[in-house]
């Protein structure tokens, strides 16, 4: 089942809220994910796409229980200012450590880093997809 969140955070409270569904997931790894990322990165976008029921049948997969290995995330985020892409996906990757390296835990990651202005402008261009 393909799962969407989508996190914003209104410009004059700060406050985060969702836009397509319930902050809470019921999936242990999206929650993780979901709370490493907003606690460490205050993101103003945060978009979670859990593609794992594509890759279910994928031989790396064979054996595997868990229905949370493959994600797709789109962060902008002040946190990424002055910071060239590897650099933004190092940070990413190292706040996710745990659940990359757990036992079914996460086996692919795709990352799409913007600061605000970056993602302003994408907008402002028409060239914003915040999806991949």
């Amino acid at each position: 089942m393909l799962r969407r969140t989508v996190l914003t955070v209104a410009r004059a409270s700060r406050r985060p809220f969702s836009t397509t569904m319930a902050s809470s997931s019921q999936s242990p790894v999206e929650d993780a994910i979901r709370e490493k990322i907003t606690t460490a990165l205050k993101p103003s976008t945060l978009e979670i796409y859990n593609d794992s029921h594509k890759h279910a049948h994928h031989k790396a997969m064979e054996g595997s229980t868990s229905r949370e290995t493959h994600f797709k995330l789109v962060i902008t985020s002040p946190e990424f200012q002055s910071k060239r892409q590897p650099a933004r996906h190092r940070l990413v990757y190292s706040l996710l450590k745990e659940e990359m390296a757990r036992e079914g835990g996460i086996h692919a990651l795709q990352l799409k880093t913007l600061t605000p202005e970056e993602e302003a402008k994408q907008k402002a261009e028409g060239t914003w997809e915040g999806s991949f």
